[in-house]
């Protein structure tokens, strides 16, 4: 009887040794990360997004001494809901998924990228159409098809709304037909294919899509533009620990230029400087003007 009750000691101590070690096998030990999860807001094809910000994960898994794992999203709200089930550590948000994810799901902006091409850190909308369908004004926009890129994109649906009501145009009411696309690039295909009369995307993923040849600017020709808005911010999990949000955010502050030349998606970045949630009240503003519920 003792040699049984002994084996099953023995049999208990191993299975609680065997679930600590699966239970922490994304630990090295009490809190401290050996995985980091970025996630990526659809703006071009899965498969090409995970080619282009590969660089920034080898980067990142060189400077932070931890692996690196990269995800695209089916859309903005999945990759708020992934961050917020911890799903994801780090993302890439649009202005206005970031304070609908600093909302729902404790996101903090860290980082911000300064354009190559203007030397800021904003960014614009733009209203496109084909040359020759015959818009010239936003009067000419009536009864014409429209395409939004997302409900929580900010150069995609939140600031163009704002740019549309403006200008005397109801955008659940005056078009044709009123569609999401889904990405900045599905709307400027379905422009060019001539799906759609006219759409919006931003104006650093039109010169992308110019600069590679996948459309033509004189036929995807940009009808209006807003004004500059804040840069799409690098977000990381507030509960994260604090010294490795800190940690992180100086890897990409500090992040070389290779590394910067190689990542293709938000635009030509020449450097990331600090940036912090208050800089993102313009568009709560904005977002509280349109009366929508955050």
């Amino acid at each position: 009887m003792r040699r049984f009750w002994k084996s099953t000691f023995m049999i208990c101590i191993l299975f609680l040794l065997s679930t600590a070690i699966v239970t922490t096998g994304c630990q090295k030990a009490e809190g401290e990360i050996t995985t980091l999860r970025l996630g990526l807001i659809p703006a071009d094809d899965a498969a090409e997004m995970l080619r282009n910000y590969q660089p920034v994960a080898d980067y990142l898994e060189e400077k932070l001494g931890v692996k690196v794992e990269l995800q695209v999203t089916n859309d903005y709200t999945a990759c708020i809901e992934a961050m917020r089930n911890k799903h994801i550590d780090m993302a890439w948000f649009g202005p206005f998924s970031y304070i609908l994810a600093a909302k729902e799901a404790g996101a903090e902006a860290i980082a911000n990228g300064i354009r190559r091409d203007t030397g800021k850190s904003t960014y614009k909308s733009v209203i496109i159409t084909r040359a020759d369908s015959g818009i010239k004004t936003y009067d000419d926009l009536k009864g014409r098809s429209f395409a939004f890129v997302d409900p929580a994109s900010t150069s995609g649906n939140l600031i163009p709304r704002t740019m549309l009501v403006e200008n005397g145009i109801d955008p659940d009411n005056d078009f044709s037909t009123m569609f999401y696309a889904g990405t900045h690039n599905a709307v400027e295909l379905a422009v060019m294919n001539g799906q759609v009369d006219a759409g919006t995307t931003s104006d650093n993923s039109h010169y992308r899509m110019v600069n590679e040849g996948q459309i033509d600017p004189e036929v995807n020709i940009i009808l209006f533009e807003s004004e500059p808005i804040p840069g799409s911010p690098i977000a990381l999990r507030g509960d994260l620990p604090a010294d490795f949000k800190a940690k992180i955010q100086q890897v990409l502050l500090d992040m070389d230029q290779q590394t910067l030349h190689q990542v293709k998606g938000w635009g030509d970045i020449e450097k990331y400087m600090k940036v912090s949630d208050s800089d993102y009240d313009i568009i709560r503003e904005v977002a509280e003007i349109l009366d929508l519920d955050l």
